[in-house]
């Protein structure tokens, strides 16, 4: 397969929101003087995952999901605030992180001059766009999908059908996504009808048994990849 476009996911394919999350959350919770244990983390991760996954779903929207996760956690550790200006402060917290997961920069930088590139991302769009900007991602790509801003999510098959409307001459058979989610990027390539990468750097079980055409554990494996079905070779910069 010649492919000629590369769709990229952000957070946690290019952008390490584990790093970002971990920081916005301790300084944000110091910020109004609340305790932040262990216990608390963990809890947050299972609320988080599981209203992300109903969101994914279409079972419920965004905006359910940012402010209800943190109204959740303080009802059950008895914190006596419903949530919603403590999320606000965290989403701006959040904006301030750009960490950028290993070997990301080297190779968008070396894939740029072969490849038209696109973001396409379910996260929120203040966020997304000043992280992207502040790390100094986004100027490898030409558009970025934030969902919040197109009205449909991966993995619905409508997210993409929005993004090839605006990728004019661009041909679903030519276009490859690379991201870390099975449910939304993986799920989400599938119903889009393009060929799939699974960036597993985890070594994570498919426990969807989805048939994604390519797993890779480091970004780097793009480029045999690409070379494979392109012909060329992409030397790191």
């Amino acid at each position: 397969m010649n492919y000629t476009t590369l769709l990229f996911d952000a957070d946690g394919t290019l952008l390490d929101f584990d790093a970002t999350e971990k920081r916005a959350l301790q300084r944000v919770f110091d910020l109004h003087h609340y305790p932040l244990t262990q216990e608390m983390k963990k809890r947050y991760q299972v609320i988080n995952t599981q209203l992300w996954s109903a969101y994914e779903e279409g079972v419920i929207s965004r905006e359910t999901v940012i402010y209800t996760r943190f109204k959740k956690l303080f009802r059950e550790f008895d914190i006596a605030d419903d949530g919603i200006a403590f999320e606000d402060v965290y989403q701006k917290e959040l904006s301030r992180g750009h960490d950028v997961v290993a070997h990301a920069m080297e190779v968008v930088r070396c894939l740029y001059p072969h490849y038209r590139m696109c973001i396409v991302t379910n996260g929120v769009v203040a966020t997304q766009y000043a992280r992207l900007r502040d790390s100094g991602l986004d100027a490898y790509f030409q558009h970025i999908f934030v969902s919040e801003e197109i009205g449909f999510r991966k993995p619905d098959r409508s997210y993409f059908d929005h993004c090839f409307a605006r990728l004019t001459g661009v041909e679903r058979e030519q276009t490859l996504i690379i991201g870390d989610s099975l449910s939304s990027d993986m799920q989400g390539g599938i119903n889009a009808g393009i060929s799939t990468c699974w960036y597993n750097p985890d070594g994570k079980k498919n426990h969807r048994k989805l048939p994604v055409t390519y797993e890779i554990r480091d970004l780097r494996e793009l480029y045999t990849i690409l070379e494979e079905n392109h012909g060329e070779r992409h030397s790191a910069v």
